[in-house]
C-alpha cells in the first residue's frame, strides 16, 4: 500500500499493516499517536522525532521504533518512508520509549517488498511468511545512540528544549546550575537522575542531533557546523561524529547529496512522463 492514510485501513484484521509514504521537504506531522506500534523507516532524507521522553534524529537507512500509544511529532526532511504498523499483541519489541534501529540490508529489502502487501494479505501464503520474517528482523535489530532524553522536571526540561534549538559545547553546567539555583554538585546529580546521562554526554548527544540535521540539509560546510556547535576544531568534531555514527561527516553529506540528486532525477522523469501522456 502506498500513500494511504492509516485510519483508512487500521481496522483491517491483520497483525501488521505496511504503508509506503512520500513526504515533501519540511513536512511536519504534529503530535499524534497510533493504537498500533510503528516501525518508521526513512529510505531518503532525515526524520526528526520528538516525544515527551526526548528527541531523536533518524538518518537514512535507519528506522525508529515507536511504541503503541506513544504521542510523537515527526518532521520530514524530504523523506520517502516505509512503515510497519503492528498490533500491540504482536509487537516484537517492548521498550517503553522510541528507539533508533539499524536497518540491515535484509530488513531494507523486506521493507521495500512490504509496500506491495495488500491490507488483507494472505496470512497462510507468501505474504504471511514475509510479515513473519519482518517481525523477526525488527525484533533483533540493533539500536543506535541518537537520542537526547528529556527530563521530567519542568524547569530543567525548559532549559533542555532551549538548548536543543541552539546547541553548543560552550554551554556550561555551572550556568545551568545557577539558573536552577543549585550548586554545581547538586545540579550534576539532579541532571543524571532526570536523564540517565551526565550533562556532558547529553550535551554532546544534542550537538550530534543538530549536526545530523545540518549536514543532511548541506546548508553549511563541515568546518562551519563544527565551529557553530562549539568544537575546538573540525577534526575534533569529525572524530566525535565518526565515533557515534560510524562514518565521517563528509561521507554523510555525500550520501544525502546523492540521495537528493537521485530523487530529483526521479521527479523529473515522472514529470516528463506525465507531459508526454498529455
Amino acid at each position: 500500500m502506498r500513500n494511504i492514510p492509516l485510519n483508512h485501513v487500521d481496522a483491517t484484521p491483520r497483525a501488521v499493516l505496511a504503508i509506503g509514504t512520500d513526504y515533501p521537504p519540511g513536512t511536519l506531522l504534529r503530535t499524534h499517536a497510533h493504537r498500533r506500534a510503528q516501525l518508521l523507516y526513512g529510505m531518503t532524507g532525515l526524520m526528526e522525532v520528538e516525544t515527551a521522553d526526548g528527541a531523536w534524529v533518524i538518518p537514512p537507512y535507519s528506522g525508529v521504533w515507536i511504541p503503541a500509544g506513544q504521542p510523537h511529532q515527526v518532521r520530514m526532511q524530504g523523506v520517502s518512508t516505509r512503515s510497519l504498523y503492528i498490533a500491540p499483541d504482536a509487537a516484537p519489541r517492548h521498550s517503553p520509549r522510541c528507539e533508533v534501529l539499524v536497518v540491515t540490508p535484509l530488513l531494507h529489502q523486506l521493507l521495500l517488498a512490504s509496500a506491495d502487501l495488500p491490507a488483507l494479505y494472505d496470512e497462510a501464503g507468501r505474504d504471511g511468511a514475509l510479515v513473519q520474517l519482518l517481525l523477526h528482523e525488527v525484533r533483533q535489530a540493533e539500536t543506535m545512540p541518537l537520542f537526547a532524553p528529556m527530563p521530567a522536571d519542568p524547569a530543567l526540561a525548559q532549559l533542555c528544549k532551549t538548548f536543543l534549538r541552539h546547541p553548543s559545547l560552550r554551554s556550561l553546567p555551572e550556568d545551568w546550575a545557577a539558573h536552577l539555583h543549585k550548586s554545581p554538585r547538586s545540579f550534576t546529580r539532579h541532571f543524571r537522575q532526570q536523564t540517565g546521562m551526565s550533562f556532558g554526554q547529553w550535551r554532546q548527544q544534542a550537538c550530534l542531533l543538530a549536526a545530523l540535521t545540518r549536514l543532511a540539509r548541506a546548508d553549511a560546510s563541515v568546518t562551519a557546523i563544527a565551529m557553530d556547535l562549539g568544537y575546538d576544531s573540525p577534526s575534533a568534531f569529525s572524530t566525535m561524529f565518526r565515533r557515534q555514527t560510524g562514518q565521517a561527516p563528509s561521507a554523510f553529506m555525500q550520501t544525502h547529496a546523492a540521495a537528493r540528486a537521485s530523487k530529483g532525477r526521479q521527479g523529473a522523469a515522472r514529470g516528463n512522463k506525465g507531459h508526454k501522456q498529455q
